[in-house]
């Protein structure tokens, strides 16, 4: 099982919402942020688990496609929660009136909801 980090910043900065964005946006790191301003640090997946949750999107997507219910979103896509948390489930997906009742800049940048639907595993985390 490959280990995630979680940096602190809470203590010594507070990331705003654009200055996390544009952090995200550098290289395309994987992070997330938790409601306490905790710096998650996901490392690239492995071949096996990135084969099951392209498989579990598939499912979902496929699902998705025959009742036009929704959008699946892939595990790059960051949610806003509503404690603050902004986070990336691996499978997560939205009822389409919840996605169309965000704006056009809400939807190009990070969602502030919280999908309806969510697969994530449980990861390890090692504290840095």
């Amino acid at each position: 099982m490959i280990s995630t980090n979680i940096l602190n910043l809470a203590p010594i900065i507070h990331l705003t919402e654009e200055q996390f964005y544009q952090l995200c946006m550098v290289d395309d790191l994987n992070l997330e942020l938790t409601a306490t301003g905790q710096l998650i640090i996901l490392p690239g997946s492995g071949g096996e688990s990135d084969r099951r949750e392209a498989n579990l999107n598939f499912k979902v997507g496929l699902w998705n496609h025959q009742t036009q219910l929704g959008i699946v979103f892939s595990s790059s896509t960051i949610f806003r929660l509503p404690n603050g948390a902004k986070l990336s489930p691996d499978v997560p997906w939205i009822k389409l009136e919840h996605w169309e009742a965000l704006t056009e800049e809400e939807q190009e940048k990070f969602p502030p909801l919280t999908p309806d639907f969510i697969i994530r595993p449980v990861r390890k985390i090692s504290l840095v």
